[in-house]
């Protein structure tokens, strides 16, 4: 029998054999297109996802993973990138050209922020930076990824002299602990399945010395370092949930923090940080500087062993060639990668592309410019403002009686930017500020400087002279290109003027050389206001023996102005409290490198009387304190304490006070401090009211590091708590017994 096929049984034959050819050629791709998806399944394990991902990743790819960029492309993983965030985004460059330069919202540095003493706010003013980055990164026309903010800088200012003591809250270690907590809470926001933006915690750890910090050593015993230099990044990890953090460029007790063995054994192991990062260049000074290896290849691989899983230097060449020779192999890769990628879960960045988009990706307009970002912004910079002196109630200014005011000084008609500052939507310069406060019904005349005569002609032709002095944040108009050797040490940044500071610089001098200005300006006209708008304190002795009245306020607010000249005009009553000891003279201070607090840093163990304490902050209104309660009088271990105390405002005007609580022992065997903050509450209080302000003092916060037994021990002790309005303004004591512990508490 002869078998016919018709033509077109042919082709339908050959159209069938194709597409099951191209079925079964292409059965392997769908099957690995849908499996590809068990990473961005979310009802399946953390775990199991991470491992999915990992597993598809080329070696190549997972090397790549260990930088900033987590991207993986092929398999369409965004990456979290990362950007400066201590008092905002930061964006100057890169991306699309016409987005080159982005504007966010712009804060006070973080001491002007932590004085406000406002928890609360910090974590507002965290919430709107944490979702202008994520605004940034789900819009394309922005290509950016930075969801990941190197930010809060969780260090402690010991020293005022320290060139960077800008980028941190104070120098307590509850109180920078307390506003770590809340700003790293505002970055996460609030979604229980996923964070707004991830913190980066920076640097790890006692890094507070500029000049020689490229091989410097941090010394100081275990006690410190449980009790001071950790306790802001513990409190961040563990109260609020951080999971990265940046180790510093120095060494503590000889060995250099990005391959110190306390990465792994505490801060990952101990304290669940999924993110350790190198800080820039930090790769290189460990043989280049500290001398501990001998080439890249070599500290690359050691810093690999301590747990770093991202780098911001040279490595990849290095890890490539390691895992060749042997010496790392690409398991020890993939469990760094494995913790690395907990922040893209976190972030949403490993979900169906769908559910990626946040509220922020809808947003009508672009947030920096929303009224709620810009109330919250204008109330930091309120809350910010310190009075330091007002003596005969030279402040507020009133409009009914000055005709004229002379806004002088060569920070009166600016608004500086640091190192770590981005560029805001608007900034308002004082003498702005002033302008629109006062008013068409007061003239303002206005002198940068003495030039000419033109300060004294101006102060002279006025009722109030306003002096607006401080330092310059960059220290130099070029603070990118100013790097350069000096005789002194390596890499340091040699600022013209010798008070001034930043990165790379520590602080020759405490003097504020401008209040010369003050003196010339005082000479003429007696009702002379000083606005200091510094990053740090200065020795202001003879400004506050003579000038009527002060203001305090920091750098890098966009709102600048507009809280100066409210507070000057009594727009709004100041509030805001010092964070660190202000020193009457530099010779208070014990040598630089001195990392034991105890020879006689911070209110703790000041042995002189400093020109402003710790906690200290004016109002235009007074306020007493009476009746102050313990809700138990003895203490044990597990338990806490409320002590109630009454604040009334006695004054004519609705204010702002501190609440401020200490605790001295009285009866340790160990040696302590002289007293140290365990709780703080800002309180609005109207005119001729009281408040019942209630303070919490745990029993675990006041424990000590025992060295010999390595743990927290609660000793049999008598403590005074004691509440007032700064750390040498006690108001109201109560005696606390406490009983000791039975054992010791975890190391945690």
């Amino acid at each position: 029998m002869k078998v016919k096929i018709s033509l077109v049984k042919v082709r339908s034959l050959r159209s069938f054999a194709c597409i099951t050819v191209a079925a079964f050629t292409f059965l392997p791709v769908i099957a690995q297109a849908q499996d590809a998806l068990r990473f961005r399944n979310v009802n399946l394990p953390d775990e199991a996802r991470i491992s999915d991902l990992i597993s598809r990743m080329t070696l190549d790819e997972k090397i790549d993973a260990l930088s900033t960029d987590t991207a993986v492309p092929r398999l369409g993983v965004k990456s979290f990138g990362g950007s400066e965030g201590i008092h905002g985004v930061v964006q100057r460059g890169g991306g699309k050209a016409e987005r080159s330069v982005i504007t966010t919202t712009q804060f006070p540095q973080p001491p002007g922020m932590g004085e406000t003493w406002d928890p609360s706010l910090v974590r507002e003013a965290a919430a709107v930076e944490g979702s202008e980055a994520r605004y940034i990164s789900e819009h394309t026309e922005y290509d950016r990824s930075l969801l990941m903010l190197w930010g809060p800088q969780a260090d402690l200012a010991r020293d005022p002299r320290w060139g960077r003591s800008e980028e941190v809250y104070g120098e307590d270690p509850f109180f920078n602990g307390t506003m770590v907590v809340s700003f790293v809470q505002g970055l996460q926001g609030n979604d229980p399945l996923h964070w707004q933006s991830a913190a980066l915690l920076k640097h790890f750890v006692a890094n507070s010395n500029e000049d020689h910090r490229t091989n410097s050593n941090s010394v100081f015993d275990e006690r410190l370092f449980w009790e001071y230099y950790s306790v802001p990044f513990r409190m961040g990890f563990l109260e609020a949930g951080a999971k990265g953090v940046m180790a510093s460029y120095n060494a503590w007790n000889g060995t250099p923090m990005a391959v110190n063995p306390i990465l792994k054994s505490i801060v990952e192991d101990k304290w669940g940080v999924d993110v350790l990062s190198s800080d820039g260049g930090a790769v290189k000074l460990l043989w280049d500087s500290h001398k501990k290896f001998p080439d890249q290849k070599a500290a690359v691989i050691a810093c690999l062993h301590a747990g770093i899983n991202q780098f911001l230097d040279t490595y990849k060449d290095e890890t490539r060639l390691a895992i060749k020779e042997g010496s790392v192999s690409e398991a020890e890769i993939d469990g760094l990668l494995r913790r690395k990628f907990v922040i893209s879960l976190r972030l949403g960045l490993l979900d169906p592309a769908t559910s990626l988009a946040s509220a922020s990706s809808t947003a009508s307009e672009e947030p920096w410019k929303s009224a709620k970002d810009m109330e919250v912004s204008e109330r930091m910079a309120l809350e910010s403002v310190v009075l330091l002196k007002n003596d005969n109630q030279s402040l507020p200014l009133q409009r009914s009686t000055v005709k004229s005011i002379a806004v002088i000084g060569p920070l009166a008609d600016s608004v500086h930017w640091d190192w770590y500052g981005g560029f805001p939507p608007h900034a308002v310069t004082p003498l702005e500020g002033i302008k629109t406060a006062a008013g068409s019904g007061i003239k303002i005349n206005y002198a940068a400087s003495e030039l000419g005569q033109a300060a004294i002609d101006a102060a002279k032709q006025s009722d109030v002279a306003i002096v607006v002095v401080g330092n310059d944040p960059t220290c130099g108009p070029d603070m990118a290109k100013d790097w350069h050797n000096t005789v002194d040490g390596g890499g340091t940044l040699a600022c013209t003027v010798p008070s001034d500071g930043r990165e790379g610089r520590d602080r020759e001098s405490l003097t504020l050389e401008q209040e010369q200005l003050v003196k010339q300006v005082y000479a003429v006209n007696p009702r002379t206001i000083v606005v200091l708008v510094s990053s740090f304190p200065y020795t202001i002795n003879w400004s506050q023996q003579h000038v009527p009245a002060i203001l305090h306020i920091t750098h890098a607010s966009q709102d600048e102005g507009t809280a100066i000249a409210k507070v000057l005009f009594g727009d709004y009553n100041p509030g805001g409290h010092l964070v660190t000891t202000w020193p009457g003279s530099v010779d208070q201070l014990p040598p630089m490198m001195d990392y034991n607090i105890r020879d006689g840093r911070t209110y703790m163990y000041f042995k002189d009387k400093p020109l402003y304490a710790f906690g200290f902050g004016l109002s235009y209104t007074t306020f007493t304190f009476d009746h102050l309660r313990l809700s138990k009088s003895i203490l044990s271990e597990g338990e806490s304490v409320e002590a109630a105390v009454d604040v009334t405002n006695t004054g004519t005007r609705d204010g702002d006070e501190v609440v401020q609580l200490y605790a001295a022992h009285q009866g340790s065997v160990v040696p302590r401090a002289r007293e140290e903050l365990k709780a703080f509450r800002r309180v609005h209080i109207a005119a001729g009211k009281t408040e019942h302000v209630t303070l919490t003092l745990n029993a675990k916060d006041l424990a000590y590091w025992n060295e010999r037994q390595k743990g927290w021990a609660l000793e049999g002790d008598h403590v005074e708590v004691r509440v007032g309005a700064a750390s040498d303004d006690i108001r109201q004591r109560a005696l606390l017994q406490v009983r000791q512990a039975k054992q010791l508490g975890a190391a945690d």
